[in-house]
């Protein structure tokens, strides 16, 4: 199932990418159209990371095209970065800053008015339960505050395109619920979601279209319904599975808990 939107906001063709003598990826093609919420999976090393930096522009050296928004990356015109939005999986924030400060020196990188992105962020941060540590530093705030600050960097100046790698580490669970509907509300205004995680049920849930990469390759592109079709799986943790060649889980866990029982 696509969305009914047929703009493309990313394209990619052929994207090979090599470090050293090691192949990556070895020739991505995809199209992704305004709206969707793609839920990109795969194990560790298959080159999800290396995709999404790429797109970014915080790597270089590849082959192929990539063009977001309907231009090539290649060109070197990075206006279309104030568009994007991103939340890395591991992030060093400047733990000095309070949230305030922090969230408006974000908003002033992306071109907004300082005075409006502190209230914008302010009024963000009282809807996550953080106005009473906003003008606090960072580096008093617990995994969860610091990620739901991470949230409202990401989108604190309306993106367009949305990049989230495990936006989901340290929330409670309330929270986690809030950001799925989040997510669904910026889907239906046409916001296009990238979404990389390796919680699989999540991925399931909130995604309309789910792309698995593995060594360096697309092996599966559809919604959670046509890949259950395809593969005759229940869940996209056996599809991933299946589709990955990983079915050594049951005996793994046997053999570590028997050496943790050793006396």
């Amino acid at each position: 199932m696509r969305s009914m939107d047929s703009q493309k906001i990313l394209v990619i063709k052929d994207l090979q990418k090599n470090y050293g003598n090691k192949q990556v990826l070895k020739g991505i093609d995809l199209e992704v159209s305004r709206g969707e919420i793609i839920g990109y999976i795969g194990p560790n090393g298959a080159g999800k990371s290396t995709t999404v930096k790429l797109m970014l522009g915080l790597e270089s050296g590849y082959s192929g095209e990539i063009s977001i928004f309907g231009e090539s990356i290649a060109a070197g015109d990075v206006a279309y970065k104030k568009k994007i939005g991103y939340i890395p999986e591991v992030s060093d924030m400047y733990d000095n800053l309070t949230a305030c400060e922090y969230l408006t020196f974000i908003g002033e990188l992306y071109g907004m008015n300082p005075d409006i992105a502190e209230q914008k962020a302010e009024r963000l941060a009282g809807i996550f339960g953080l106005d009473q540590a906003f003008h606090s530093r960072i580096a008093s705030f617990s995994k969860g505050m610091k990620q739901k600050t991470l949230i409202i960097s990401s989108l604190l100046h309306n993106p367009d395109l949305l990049f989230l790698d495990e936006p989901l580490t340290g929330l409670d669970a309330n929270s986690v619920m809030v950001f799925k509907e989040i997510l669904a509300e910026l889907s239906k205004q046409g916001k296009t979601i990238f979404y990389s995680s390796h919680i699989m049920d999540v991925v399931e849930k909130i995604s309309n279209r789910i792309i698995l990469l593995h060594n360096g390759v697309i092996v599966a592109d559809g919604s959670f319904s046509e890949l259950k079709e395809q593969n005759k799986e229940g869940t996209l943790e056996t599809i991933f599975n299946q589709l990955t060649g990983f079915n050594e889980h049951e005996e793994q866990a046997h053999q570590f808990v028997s050496i943790v029982q050793e006396v």
